[in-house]
């Protein structure tokens, strides 16, 4: 996996925590419009993350997966990534 591959891996998974955080948060607080357009930006930068990831390395969903055998096998697994790249 490339450092290129993992820092932008990293940085998905970095939009996916702020995202259940501030939907948790919303939750609560469905009113709070600042935290509304927060979590919306996240939304949208989390998927502008996923479609590049996505068409450079191919699929992290099992939503966007078609074909056999599962290319995603030859992949180190999450555990197995080193994600020190900076």
């Amino acid at each position: 996996m490339s450092r290129e591959q993992k820092q932008l891996l990293l940085e998905i998974m970095q939009y996916s925590f702020a995202l259940v955080e501030t939907n948790l948060y919303l939750d609560t607080h469905p009113y709070d419009e600042r935290a509304l357009k927060l979590h919306n930006s996240y939304s949208q930068k989390y998927n502008e993350l996923l479609s590049l990831y996505e068409a450079k390395y191919g699929p992290l969903r099992y939503t966007q997966m078609s074909g056999c055998p599962w290319a995603y096998i030859n992949d180190p697994w999450p555990w197995e990534i080193d994600f020190d790249v900076i």
